[in-house]
């Protein structure tokens, strides 16, 4: 038996921050929530997290500044970036692993948040020896 993957979600929108919760826990993932920036940034500073999902569009700020700052602090976490928009800057897609197009089915989402864990540098992240949900 091996502890669940460890994701931490922030988006100001809580109807959707509860959906993306409970898909990914019923997929076997623990969820950590933050509805602000600061919140998401500071429960990064005291946990470990094995991958984020960040919404691209928050108030005061946007997905591409908090992933800098993120990377900053544990640059070998990955992170997934949601938008409404199709075309985002290219300076913010290098900042993240992988991108969802809001609106994208559960299963389009637990995807490519699977492949991003698996994908990042072995020996990396937190539970580096975790091999994704059961």
């Amino acid at each position: 038996m091996h502890q669940k993957l460890r994701l931490l979600c922030i988006d100001d929108e809580d109807i959707g921050l509860r959906v993306r919760k409970a898909v990914f826990e019923r997929a076997g993932y623990e969820v950590l929530t933050a509805q602000t920036a600061q919140t998401g940034i500071e429960l990064f500073h005291t946990r470990e997290f094995d991958g984020v999902v960040l919404d691209f569009l928050m108030p005061g700020t946007n997905g591409g500044d908090i992933a800098a700052t993120l990377r900053s602090i544990r640059p070998e976490v990955p992170i997934l970036l949601l938008s409404a928009y199709v075309n985002l800057p290219d300076d913010v897609l290098r900042l993240v692993d992988a991108q969802v197009l809001k609106g994208a089915g559960p299963e389009v989402l637990l995807n490519q948040v699977k492949a991003m864990i698996e994908n990042r540098r072995p020996g990396t992240g937190y539970r580096s020896d975790k091999h994704g949900p059961d």
